[in-house]
């Protein structure tokens, strides 16, 4: 039998098979073996095969194999730090959520953001929140910020989850696919998840809540089927989508309008730094790229990440 995973508890697995069937599955060991790296073998949103087992009249599967993944998203395990902890697998389309204030989402942490989701292979959305509350210099800023990204070939959408503004654009591009919410605590990722699906009664909050009073809690993801023939990953409690270890020389590939330029730079392993005839840098200085991303650029080369995410990022 093949299904989806929709949840995992660590030793077990919620599995939904096409026709909507549900099975708690477990693993067969030697997956531990396979994939010493990682810390569950098995992740939310992994297509897997199992089979059927009976033991004192009730029915769970064991899972045999999982298909090969589109892509996944990780975090450092907090116990083994050179382990992985998968977070998620198969994932569409992953939105960030921005604020201007309260709180502000600066570009440093947007650009990381999509740094990270150009790594794993991941579609991007850009939604600017809370736009009902923003004066018309605000909205000036915001439409900036817009223009910016979009050029570089980022979606970049204006709501507000509160009013409902714009929230069927949102859905409608989450039909048919997997997503995921990412962002600061209070940019109201919780307030846009519960207009696009009302009945939906995520435990963000409480979660964060918990987090933030220094208690560690073991959470695990979790999918959800919407109404609307669209699928969510929620991600309680979980720091994660942060950059991920990649070389130097391959940081520059990530950021869109720098690999489109790279070809046209004198040297082949170019950091677009001090190198003579670096067309990125070129591009900077007729303002054909942007400051604020080649800054980010210079942070995540200098390993300021880190640090960058244990004091600026909470997830709601």
């Amino acid at each position: 039998m093949t299904g989806i995973v929709y949840k995992s508890t660590g030793s077990w697995y919620t599995v939904k098979t096409e026709d909507g069937t549900v099975y708690d599955c477990r693993i067969k060991g030697k997956f531990r073996i396979q994939d010493i790296k990682s810390t569950n073998p098995v992740a939310v949103g992994d297509k897997v095969d199992f089979k059927l087992e009976t033991k004192s009249d009730k029915v769970t599967g064991v899972i045999e194999h999982i298909h090969e993944r589109q892509n996944y998203i990780v975090r450092k395990s907090v116990k083994l730090s050179k382990q992985t902890h998968i977070i998620a697998a198969n994932i569409d389309v992953v939105f960030l959520l921005v604020t201007l204030n309260n709180p502000p989402t600066f570009t440093a942490f947007i650009d990381r953001f999509l740094v990270t989701a150009e790594a794993y292979g991941i579609k991007a959305v850009l939604l600017f929140n809370k736009i009902d509350t923003y004066t018309d210099d605000e909205l000036l800023e915001v439409k900036y910020l817009a223009a910016l990204y979009r050029k570089i070939g980022y979606e970049c959408i204006g709501i507000s989850a509160k009013t409902g503004k714009n929230v069927d654009k949102v859905k409608s591009i989450m039909v048919d696919k997997v997503s995921m919410f990412s962002g600061h605590s209070g940019v109201g990722k919780s307030t846009l998840i519960n207009t696009i699906e009302p009945g939906l009664s995520l435990r963000t909050a409480e979660i964060s809540e918990q987090h933030q009073q220094g208690q560690h809690t073991t959470t695990f993801a979790e999918m959800f089927d919407l109404t609307f023939k669209a699928r969510i990953i929620d991600t309680p409690g979980i720091k994660g989508f942060g950059v991920v270890d990649m070389d130097k020389e391959e940081l520059g590939d990530y950021f869109p309008e720098f690999f489109e330029l790279k070809s046209k730079c004198k040297f082949n392993n170019c950091l677009h730094i001090n190198e003579p005839k670096c067309a990125v840098k070129e591009a900077l200085n007729n303002e054909e790229v942007a400051w604020s991303r080649y800054r980010s650029y210079l942070q995540i080369l200098e390993g300021e990440e880190e640090h960058y995410r244990k004091n600026n990022y909470d997830e709601e």
